[in-house]
């Protein structure tokens, strides 16, 4: 019976210890899910402005089937819509 519990012990925590080591690495994926400047998801075209200065900048969206526009984005992630209309977008270079 002792060596039944021991191994029971046992195998407890070594789960505990893979499910602490998953965590863990959970925690740094999330840093990768927003990169900067244009990405999509899976329905969604975003653009992520990542500065430390709090500047506004300029950027260019290309949409399919209709004009191209610029727009100002603050810093963080921006929202450009449907990743089916929106091509790509990219900083033309000067602030606002």
């Amino acid at each position: 019976m002792p060596v039944r519990r021991l191994l029971t012990a046992a195998l407890g925590s070594l789960a505990l210890t893979l499910g602490l080591l998953g965590a863990g690495t959970a925690t740094a994926t999330p840093a990768a899910a927003d990169p900067c400047g244009f990405y999509e998801t899976g329905s969604d075209a975003y653009y992520n402005h990542c500065t430390s200065d709090g500047s506004h900048v300029v950027i260019k969206v290309e949409v399919a089937l209709a004009p191209d526009y610029e727009r100002c984005v603050a810093p963080g992630r921006t929202w450009l819509g449907s990743a089916g209309k929106i091509q790509g977008a990219y900083y033309v270079g000067r602030t606002c």
